[in-house]
């Protein structure tokens, strides 16, 4: 049976590349198409629910998921991990769900952040600088915001502590002890760049996406996995297989 699949965001660049994906997948089949103009209870009856819109709409779109026993993939940047905490004692309540929360669908950048946080063990002196489109709204991305998030848990049992970022306005804001910053570009796509140094030595770990066709193939693992399992799950990473 095909995975019936409700797009939530779907006259947005993200939302028309799911479109194409799921229209040409031989397992998915759409069950519904959503924009600012539609109504969440349209999505009821579909499978999975794919939200890439706005934090203040994707918070809603995933209470409306849970409480309708629909599994959602969120593609929308911003979820913090006080957040993603939330879900858990609502995810209990509907058994069966899953949230699976993916700040990136590249194969690319998960590898990226993964390479970033081994590195991480070794050296203390790391930021992080991402550009992107000049439309994207929020900043920094919730791809730096994960980088960071795995550095930290990567360092987590070591003394020398991250950068603090207090009274330090120029670099950035600083996530989990690494400074990001962020560059909002016209002519840009997407490129986050993690600089570790050491002593007299420097790591560059650079990742580039020239097309969001480099999203491809996360966001139709992302839906399949999230049709299987139940829970959160956060990161490209934990659905693959």
């Amino acid at each position: 049976m095909s995975i019936k699949v409700s797009v939530v965001g779907a006259s947005g660049r993200m939302g028309k590349l799911a479109l194409e994906l799921i229209q040409d997948a031989q397992d998915m089949e759409l069950h519904s198409a959503l924009d600012s103009k539609s109504q969440l209870s349209q999505s009821i009856g579909a499978d999975v629910v794919f939200d890439v819109t706005k934090l203040s709409v994707s918070q809603q779109v995933v209470e409306h998921a849970i409480n309708s026993g629909i599994s959602v993939v969120v593609g929308t940047s911003g979820w913090s991990q006080a957040n993603l905490a939330e879900l858990t004692p609502k995810l209990n309540k509907s058994p069966g769900t899953a949230v699976v929360v993916i700040p990136n669908f590249s194969i690319g950048s998960m590898l990226a952040s993964d390479f970033s946080a081994q590195a991480a063990k070794f050296f203390e002196s790391i930021e992080i600088i991402e550009t992107h489109h000049a439309g994207k709204v929020d900043s920094p991305s919730g791809t730096a915001v994960r980088t960071a998030e795995l550095i930290a848990e990567a360092r987590q049992n070591l003394t020398q502590p991250l950068i603090p970022g207090v009274g330090q306005p120029a670099r950035g804001q600083v996530v989990a002890g690494v400074p990001i910053h962020s560059l909002r570009q016209t002519g840009a796509s997407a490129n986050q760049e993690v600089r570790i140094h050491g002593d007299s030595e420097l790591i560059r770990i650079t990742h580039e996406v020239s097309s969001i066709r480099a999203y491809s193939f996360g966001i139709l693992q992302s839906i399949r996995q999230a049709h299987k399992k139940q829970g959160l799950f956060v990161g490209l990473n934990s659905v693959i297989e």
